[in-house]
Protein backbone atom coordinates (compact mmCIF):
# COMPACT_ATOMS: atom_id res chain seq x y z
CA UNK A 1 0.00 0.00 0.00
CA UNK A 2 1.34 3.41 -0.98
CA UNK A 3 2.12 5.98 1.70
CA UNK A 4 -0.11 9.06 1.74
CA UNK A 5 -0.05 12.63 3.00
CA UNK A 6 -0.46 12.59 6.76
CA UNK A 7 1.19 9.18 7.17
CA UNK A 8 4.26 8.61 9.30
CA UNK A 9 7.39 7.42 7.50
CA UNK A 10 7.79 3.68 8.22
CA UNK A 11 10.71 2.47 10.31
CA UNK A 12 13.45 1.01 8.10
CA UNK A 13 17.21 1.21 8.00
CA UNK A 14 18.89 3.39 5.42
CA UNK A 15 22.58 3.96 4.84
CA UNK A 16 23.84 7.52 4.77
CA UNK A 17 26.76 8.13 2.41
CA UNK A 18 29.32 10.21 4.33
CA UNK A 19 32.91 11.33 3.80
CA UNK A 20 33.85 8.81 6.51
CA UNK A 21 32.05 5.97 4.72
CA UNK A 22 28.61 4.41 5.01
CA UNK A 23 26.67 5.14 8.20
CA UNK A 24 23.54 3.14 9.00
CA UNK A 25 20.61 5.20 10.28
CA UNK A 26 16.98 4.39 10.99
CA UNK A 27 14.34 6.36 9.13
CA UNK A 28 12.75 7.33 12.44
CA UNK A 29 16.04 8.81 13.63
CA UNK A 30 16.81 10.54 10.33
CA UNK A 31 13.44 12.27 9.88
CA UNK A 32 12.84 13.17 13.55
CA UNK A 33 12.57 16.84 14.47
CA UNK A 34 13.24 18.39 11.08
CA UNK A 35 11.63 19.24 7.75
CA UNK A 36 13.17 17.18 4.95
CA UNK A 37 12.78 17.61 1.21
CA UNK A 38 13.18 14.00 0.07
CA UNK A 39 13.40 12.89 -3.52
CA UNK A 40 13.74 9.40 -4.91
CA UNK A 41 15.33 8.38 -8.19
CA UNK A 42 15.30 5.00 -9.93
CA UNK A 43 19.09 4.95 -9.92
CA UNK A 44 22.21 7.02 -9.43
CA UNK A 45 24.00 7.94 -12.66
CA UNK A 46 20.91 7.17 -14.78
CA UNK A 47 20.12 9.74 -17.52
CA UNK A 48 17.15 11.77 -16.19
CA UNK A 49 18.35 11.44 -12.60
CA UNK A 50 21.80 12.82 -13.46
CA UNK A 51 20.78 15.41 -16.05
CA UNK A 52 17.74 16.89 -14.29
CA UNK A 53 16.67 15.49 -10.94
CA UNK A 54 19.79 15.79 -8.76
CA UNK A 55 21.00 19.02 -10.45
CA UNK A 56 17.63 20.66 -9.79
CA UNK A 57 17.88 20.03 -6.06
CA UNK A 58 21.51 21.15 -5.99
CA UNK A 59 20.58 24.40 -7.80
CA UNK A 60 17.51 25.08 -5.62
CA UNK A 61 19.02 24.04 -2.27
CA UNK A 62 19.29 27.59 -0.92
CA UNK A 63 15.73 28.39 -2.06
CA UNK A 64 14.35 25.25 -0.38
CA UNK A 65 16.19 26.04 2.84
CA UNK A 66 14.95 29.64 2.72
CA UNK A 67 11.39 28.23 2.72
CA UNK A 68 11.95 26.20 5.88
CA UNK A 69 13.56 22.97 4.70
CA UNK A 70 16.21 21.81 7.15
CA UNK A 71 17.68 19.07 4.99
CA UNK A 72 17.51 17.82 1.41
CA UNK A 73 17.87 14.08 0.89
CA UNK A 74 18.01 11.79 -2.11
CA UNK A 75 17.24 8.08 -1.95
CA UNK A 76 17.70 5.32 -4.51
CA UNK A 77 17.95 1.56 -4.57
CA UNK A 78 21.74 1.74 -4.81
CA UNK A 79 24.46 1.07 -2.27
CA UNK A 80 26.07 3.84 -0.22
CA UNK A 81 29.30 3.72 -2.24
CA UNK A 82 27.44 4.39 -5.50
CA UNK A 83 25.35 7.13 -3.86
CA UNK A 84 28.50 8.72 -2.42
CA UNK A 85 30.28 8.61 -5.78
CA UNK A 86 27.25 10.15 -7.48
CA UNK A 87 27.17 12.95 -4.93
CA UNK A 88 30.91 13.54 -5.46
CA UNK A 89 30.41 13.63 -9.24
CA UNK A 90 27.21 15.66 -9.53
CA UNK A 91 25.81 16.55 -6.11
CA UNK A 92 26.73 18.88 -3.30
CA UNK A 93 27.09 19.02 0.46
CA UNK A 94 23.53 20.38 0.49
CA UNK A 95 22.12 16.96 -0.50
CA UNK A 96 22.29 13.97 1.84
CA UNK A 97 22.47 10.66 0.00
CA UNK A 98 20.41 7.89 1.62
CA UNK A 99 21.14 4.49 0.12
CA UNK A 100 18.27 2.03 0.05
CA UNK A 101 20.39 -0.85 -1.23
CA UNK A 102 17.85 -3.60 -0.63
CA UNK A 103 14.84 -1.45 -1.54
CA UNK A 104 13.42 -1.70 1.99
CA UNK A 105 12.41 1.98 2.10
CA UNK A 106 10.87 1.91 -1.38
CA UNK A 107 8.87 -1.21 -0.41
CA UNK A 108 7.82 0.23 2.96
CA UNK A 109 6.40 3.39 1.36
CA UNK A 110 4.78 1.34 -1.42
CA UNK A 111 6.65 3.07 -4.23
CA UNK A 112 8.56 0.37 -6.06
CA UNK A 113 8.87 -0.19 -9.78
CA UNK A 114 10.08 -3.04 -11.93
CA UNK A 115 13.04 -1.90 -14.01
CA UNK A 116 13.88 -5.42 -15.17
CA UNK A 117 13.25 -4.48 -18.80
CA UNK A 118 16.23 -2.13 -18.51
CA UNK A 119 18.37 -4.49 -16.44
CA UNK A 120 17.70 -2.54 -13.24
CA UNK A 121 15.58 -5.06 -11.30
CA UNK A 122 13.30 -3.77 -8.55
CA UNK A 123 13.80 -0.05 -7.88
CA UNK A 124 12.14 2.88 -6.19
CA UNK A 125 9.84 5.04 -8.30
CA UNK A 126 10.65 8.65 -9.09
CA UNK A 127 8.93 10.73 -6.41
CA UNK A 128 9.41 13.52 -3.92
CA UNK A 129 7.94 14.29 -0.54
CA UNK A 130 8.12 16.88 2.16
CA UNK A 131 8.52 15.12 5.49
CA UNK A 132 8.03 17.14 8.67
CA UNK A 133 9.13 15.42 11.88
CA UNK A 134 8.58 12.02 10.28
CA UNK A 135 5.14 12.81 8.79
CA UNK A 136 4.50 13.19 5.05
CA UNK A 137 3.18 16.70 4.32
CA UNK A 138 3.39 16.53 0.52
CA UNK A 139 3.78 13.54 -1.80
CA UNK A 140 4.52 13.81 -5.51
CA UNK A 141 4.69 10.57 -7.49
CA UNK A 142 5.65 10.66 -11.15
CA UNK A 143 3.80 8.78 -13.85
CA UNK A 144 6.09 6.24 -15.57
CA UNK A 145 8.61 8.04 -17.75
CA UNK A 146 7.66 11.53 -16.50
CA UNK A 147 9.72 14.13 -14.70
CA UNK A 148 7.50 16.97 -13.51
CA UNK A 149 6.01 16.72 -10.03
CA UNK A 150 9.14 15.41 -8.30
CA UNK A 151 11.30 18.31 -9.48
CA UNK A 152 12.76 20.82 -7.03
CA UNK A 153 10.87 23.66 -8.72
CA UNK A 154 7.54 21.90 -8.15
CA UNK A 155 8.41 21.32 -4.50
CA UNK A 156 9.31 24.98 -4.05
CA UNK A 157 5.77 25.90 -5.07
CA UNK A 158 4.41 23.59 -2.33
CA UNK A 159 6.33 25.27 0.48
Amino acid sequence: MMINKGDKIPEVNLVKATADGPQQISSNEYFAGKKVALFSVPGAFTPTCSAKHLPGYVEKAADLKAKGVDEIACTAVNDAFVMGAWNDAAGSEDVTMLADGNGDFAKAVGLTMDGSGFGLGQRGQRFSMIVNDGVVEELNVEAPGDFKVSAAEYMLDQL
